[in-house]
């Protein structure tokens, strides 16, 4: 068995993950499977990697990922603004909506509607945790 996490490796980890405030976004406690992925893969974002590179099974740490360690700094360049006409008919968008935008290669993008007017629909396709510190408390359950 192996008794530290490196690149490659498969590990399960327990985390809970919370906003500076405490506020908690996410977390493996209470579901029947701790997280499982491949370091180095990248499955996760790169600063939670990183914080597990080297841990043993068992061990636990807090690490403070600044958002270019997260999800970075928002792009301005993934804030849309289209003309409602432009939306499907049958749409009836909201703020806070999630939609999928297809691309012209057939790829899907995520985006979330930021603001509505009479004639337009303003899309911002940054993950809503872009420019945010994010605190994650993670225990290495296993390296398989």
């Amino acid at each position: 068995m192996k008794t530290h996490a490196s690149p490659g490796d498969q590990v399960s980890v327990h985390y809970t993950g919370r906003f500076i405030d405490g506020q908690v976004f996410d977390s493996s406690r209470g579901r029947d499977e701790p997280l499982a992925f491949t370091i180095g893969a990248g499955q996760m974002i790169p600063g939670f990697e990183k914080a597990v590179l080297g841990m043993a099974p068992g061990e636990s740490k807090t690490v403070t990922l600044p958002p270019e360690e997260a999800y970075g700094q928002p792009n301005p360049n993934y804030v849309l603004k289209f003309a409602k006409a432009e939306l499907p008919a049958d749409l009836n968008p909201a703020v806070g909506d999630q939609l999928m935008l297809t691309l012209q290669d057939g790829g899907q993008f995520p985006v979330t509607i930021t603001q509505l007017t009479t004639d337009t629909v303003t899309l911002d396709g940054n993950h809503q945790m872009a420019g945010k510190t994010l605190v994650f408390d993670i225990q290495l359950v296993d390296i398989g």
